[in-house]
């Protein structure tokens, strides 16, 4: 994932309590550090588990689900 949308999906992230973290090739990071996701090196179009708990977590997953299904707000 490139640096654009990693910040996209930080700042989404951080926007709320829950506890949120993307899993990728068996690597867990946390989804509110911009460092932790470009660990992660996911290739545009490469496949990623996002998970979420807290009491807003639901409205977290669904934030981060339009983020990603608008391609982070880029074309």
């Amino acid at each position: 994932m490139h640096a654009r949308p990693a910040a996209s999906l930080v700042k989404t992230a951080q926007q709320f309590e829950a506890d949120i973290y993307i899993e990728r090739n068996g690597q867990t990071v946390n989804a509110k550090s911009i460092l932790g996701i470009l660990t992660l090196a996911c290739p545009q179009g490469g496949m990623f588990t996002i998970r979420a708990e807290g009491s807003d977590g639901i409205a977290a997953m669904k934030a981060l689900e339009d983020l990603i299904e608008n391609k982070f707000g880029e074309d």
